[in-house]
């Protein structure tokens, strides 16, 4: 029976990478503590009560996901700038570009009788318009219930990382991320996953925050999601996770639309739509 690696919470940015280089996900076990599950749970159980069930099997009829988690949850923005997983995220994508981004925010919620999703990889969000050689995610659901068999944990294809896009899986090569609430499930992109069936009686709830090339459209659209006026009150390294700076050298800058007089050729650094008047990191990327 395959199964997914599971490395204490002291585990390297090396070992992490070198976990999804070969399998595509592992966990890393009991990262948060009890107490801390239930602050966010605290934070976020009342946007989650208000959010409609998904229309469609894929979003789930009977699964709840909702987003904007950085702007509504205090204690979800510690986890987006966990020093131990951005480690391992920066290990992980910097390969392939100069900075990484916030890629989306989500509950997901999935009640009993909710059937199991259909398998995907996450990188279809882009298509498959980029090469299988280059690696756009890195992802994380967060236990904030026990993750088990009976309740749904998500199903993985260890390896199928590596498989060529129209290959498909069988039962015998599929896993569950069966873990503790404050455990982490890490996958790539290019893994083969879903929610499982929730076959028990309770509620099965984990948080999923995804971290993509700084080059890419994210699929949460982080300036809605949190706006200026929201974001210039957060930590600057949130605020860089998020899009408020370069992505690359001259990826990102804008015009004020509002702007009178002197126009300063129009460009401004991201960086400004926040507050921050700190040198853009613009200077320090070389085209």
């Amino acid at each position: 029976m395959v199964q997914l690696q599971k490395l204490a919470k002291t585990a390297s940015a090396e070992d992490i990478r070198d976990a999804l280089d070969l399998d595509g996900a592992c966990i890393l076990e009991d990262v948060i503590s009890h107490p801390e599950v239930d602050q966010l749970m605290a934070e976020l159980m009342p946007f989650v009560e208000r959010t409609s069930y998904g229309k469609d099997t894929f979003t789930g009829t009977l699964t709840r996901r909702t987003g904007a988690l950085t702007a509504r949850s205090a204690s979800c923005r510690q986890l987006i700038t966990h020093p131990d997983i951005l480690k391992g995220a920066n290990e992980f994508l910097l390969r392939f570009a100069k900075r990484i981004q916030l890629h989306l925010t989500q509950t997901i919620y999935i009640d009993p009788n909710q059937g199991a999703q259909l398998l995907h990889r996450d990188r279809y969000a882009w298509d498959k318009h980029l090469p299988a050689s280059v690696e756009p995610q890195f992802n994380t659901i967060w236990a904030l219930t026990d993750f088990t068999a009976e309740n749904g944990a998500t199903r993985v294809v260890p390896g199928s990382n590596k498989w060529p896009w129209q290959q498909e899986a069988n039962a015998e090569q599929i896993c569950q991320a069966e873990m503790t609430r404050g455990s982490v499930l890490l996958y790539s992109g290019s893994v083969i996953h879903s929610g499982g069936e929730n076959r028990s009686d309770t509620a099965r709830m984990g948080l999923n925050i995804t971290y993509c090339l700084g080059w890419l459209r994210q699929e949460e659209n982080q300036y809605l999601s949190c706006p200026p006026e929201i974001a210039r009150a957060l930590p600057r390294d949130l605020q860089k996770l998020l899009g408020y700076t370069h992505g690359n050298y001259a990826l990102g800058y804008y015009s004020d639309p509002y702007a009178e007089g002197e126009m300063d050729a129009g460009i401004k650094p991201p960086e400004h739509a926040v507050g921050s008047r700190t040198k853009s990191d613009i200077d320090t990327f070389n085209p």
